[in-house]
């Protein structure tokens, strides 16, 4: 995951790059999919401006949707944290 602040107030934005050494057009939708239900669930505990870029691993077609829904909630958490202490 990579991210950087922006200097407007329009709240945060996220995007992924699913590349094709993910697999075909069917699993990287899949991924996409998957990444956007999960960040949808958090996105309201970013309270700022940035814009998020997910990089995903293959593990995510296989991954259990609640270990995948938690672990967007950390990186979400620690880049909140990060905010905070800056």
């Amino acid at each position: 995951m990579y991210y950087r602040d922006r200097q407007d107030q329009a709240g945060p934005r996220v995007g992924f790059t699913v590349g094709k050494v993910l697999g075909g057009s069917v699993q990287r939708n899949r991924i996409r999919r998957r990444l956007r239900a999960a960040v949808r669930c958090h996105l309201g505990e970013l309270a700022w401006s940035l814009d998020v870029v997910m990089h995903p691993r293959k593990s995510v077609l296989d991954m259990d949707f609640t270990r995948l829904d938690s672990e967007v909630g950390q990186l979400f958490a620690a880049l909140q944290r990060r905010k905070t202490k800056a």
